[in-house]
């Protein structure tokens, strides 16, 4: 698809205010959870809805039932109509809600054809990133969110977003949308409880210092990356700003029978099937890791870090699962390149993510304090591997009264080779998103799909994952 000068035209930007205006300020601090992410740029990520004959006009019926449901909305999320700030006489950053703050809303129209950058097939990373907005991160603040809603006439209309990682995770950016959308079907402004967010700070315990350790860690790289640029500034340093090579994107699909494929390759050659965990995900993260590490080119990989990301909400007792903010937290393993590019790649890797999930379930967070300098200490030629996202999140659940999304896309995941997200699709599988150099992306398209076929086709012979 070619790409245009001005693929979108603004039609308005105005502010959007909680539908009653709080008395007073609402302060949050900051938990050593959020401050992992301090310099890691937003979480973006773009919800595309057809238009049908059936659909109400959009700029009588849809904007603005949009705007007045948002309103409504973020009167149960404040937060998320502040901002992040650094006071001077603070020792760390804090989330400030003032009564006049506002959501900033971008509407736009666009004349890029929706189907195709609703489609499966490979894109441009480019060419996705006009509709989510610019979030306007300066030195001393940074909004929590900013949102956009793009018009394509007679096709449909998305819903993009940029989200302040340090203000929340996936899980809390899930359950805002949820609750958009369901005050926008139902217009009405009541939230059931497990949508209704939980802002309680001290559920999360930190009797070792480990917020002021990961606070100390950005001050030093910032220092590193450049001395001349403010310690203290809430400008990212990760992300976008490190990518250097032209990526392309697309979306893969692994089947409810897929699955059931790759769980029986994994149960015929595995002497213990019950020590290694078999859910989709693992299933779905293992098999795609395989395809990644062998359409790399790169000769000077030879190791490969893979990350599991985890709710800890579940696991550390006192905290309810709608608390609101970030909570997750990573694993690693290091292993052969190798060793995943063998024949039994996938069963290799399958162990090392239940290994891993045995970590995670002892709900121990013992080293977190030392996090950065571990994740510092890694050989040259290791590449790292790890995934965005939930099935659990069921984001194409997520309808406004006029239809489910026709695609979700994880916008956050181009900023490097190897971004990947997760989630579950429309039929109950998963689909993959995937960021790769394209010829790299054409290597792992077809070890992907034909991989997935010869399951299939195996008959006493041994399949090549």
């Amino acid at each position: 698809m070619a790409l245009s000068m001005k693929p979108v035209k603004v039609v308005e930007v105005c502010q959007i205010a909680p539908s009653r205006e709080s008395a007073t300020e609402l302060t949050l601090p900051l938990t050593y959870f959020d401050l992992i992410w301090l310099k890691f740029h937003p979480g973006e990520r773009i919800y595309f809805y057809q238009l049908n004959e059936s659909t109400p006009n959009f700029y009588r019926v849809i904007l603005p039932g949009l705007k007045h449901s948002l309103s409504l909305t973020l009167l149960h999320f404040l937060p998320l109509a502040g901002r992040l700030t650094w006071p001077s006489h603070a020792p760390k950053p804090t989330i400030l809600y003032s009564p006049d703050d506002t959501v900033s809303l971008t509407v736009a129209e666009s004349k890029a054809d929706f189907n195709c950058l609703s489609s499966n097939q490979i894109l441009e990373t480019a060419e996705l990133s006009p509709y989510v907005p610019e979030l306007a991160v300066s030195d001393s603040t940074s909004p929590a969110m900013a949102i956009q809603i793009t018009l394509f006439p007679n096709s449909g209309y998305t819903v993009g977003y940029s989200m302040n990682h340090v203000i929340l995770d996936g899980k809390s950016t899930t359950m805002f949308m949820k609750s958009w959308a369901l005050i926008c079907k139902q217009n009405q402004s009541h939230l059931p409880k497990a949508l209704t967010p939980i802002f309680d700070r001290t559920v999360i315990e930190d009797p070792e210092g480990i917020d002021m350790a990961y606070l100390n860690h950005w001050i030093k790289m910032t220092n590193e990356l450049n001395p001349e640029a403010d310690p203290r500034s809430l400008k990212p340093i990760l992300g976008k700003l490190f990518t250097e090579s032209k990526l392309v994107r697309a979306t893969f699909l692994v089947t409810r029978e897929d699955i059931k494929k790759l769980r029986n390759r994994v149960f015929s050659g595995i002497d213990e099937p019950n020590s290694v965990r078999l859910s989709s995900f693992v299933l779905t993260y293992a098999y795609t890791i395989v395809c990644m590490v062998r359409s790399r080119v790169d000769e000077s990989v030879n190791k490969v870090r893979i990350y599991l990301t985890s709710d800890w909400r579940v696991r550390l007792g006192a905290i309810p699962a709608n608390y609101f903010g970030n909570c997750v937290y990573s694993y690693n393993a290091v292993v052969e390149a190798n060793d995943v590019k063998s024949e039994n790649g996938l069963i290799f890797l399958v162990k090392k993510l239940s290994e891993l999930i045995k970590k995670v379930d002892n709900g121990n967070l013992e080293g977190a304090k030392e996090l950065f300098e571990k994740l510092e200490a890694v050989d040259p030629g290791t590449f790292d591997i790890s995934v965005a996202g939930s099935p659990l999140f069921e984001l194409y659940k997520v309808d406004f009264g006029w239809g489910r999304p026709k695609k979700v896309e994880f916008i956050s995941i181009d900023d490097r080779i190897g971004g990947m997200s997760v989630e579950r699709s429309i039929d109950g599988g998963i689909e993959v998103g995937m960021v790769l150099e394209k010829h790299e992306m054409e290597v792992f398209d077809s070890l992907f799909v034909n991989g997935l076929k010869d399951l299939w086709f195996v008959n006493g012979s041994k399949d090549p994952l």
